[in-house]
């Protein structure tokens, strides 16, 4: 079988199992939320909300079984190029195109809590600021990307919302 059509028969089991009111349609973000923990062992509220935002393509609150599987395939499989707009993407919370520095510290204020560290959320926002590349005070998608291309590591720097590939 294809991984598509598995992707479909998982999609399909998953709504089956749920008794809310879109399960004709798809998944509702409760129970998307409940997938990634289930699947990926995602925890971060705000990164789970940003994922459905990012796989709900035509923001009717729902994951179709086309978001789904589209979403699924550069969460799973995306080459280099797809991952970077997707984070890019979960981490550009208002949508207009650029990481703020207010959007990195909400990032990191949530992921840095999690972690045991001794490293303020100020120096950590700090650093990331040297990927400023153009210097006005946020990130572009091309700024995101080169510092990407310069050091994989910074694909998630603001958060987990990529599978930990074991």
């Amino acid at each position: 079988k294809s991984e598509v059509e598995c992707l479909i028969k998982l999609f399909d089991t998953l709504v089956a199992e749920s008794s809310n009111r879109f399960a004709a349609v798809g998944f509702d973000r409760n129970m998307f939320r409940d997938t990634l923990y289930r699947a990926f062992g995602m925890t971060d509220d705000m990164i789970m909300d940003r994922v459905f935002r990012t796989f709900d393509r035509d923001n009717d609150s729902c994951i179709s079984v086309v978001e789904w599987v589209e979403g699924l395939s550069v969460f799973l499989r995306g080459t280099l190029e797809e991952r970077m707009k997707y984070c890019f993407e979960v981490y550009d919370l208002n949508g207009d195109g650029y990481i703020s520095r207010e959007e990195m510290f909400q990032m990191l204020k949530n992921s840095l809590l999690k972690q045991p560290s001794e490293e303020d959320p100020d120096e950590g926002i700090k650093d990331l600021v040297d990927i400023d590349y153009d210097h006005d005070g946020k990130l572009s998608f091309m700024d995101f990307e080169k510092a990407v291309r310069d050091e994989n590591l910074l694909l998630e720097a603001f958060g987990p919302c990529l599978p930990d590939i074991k």
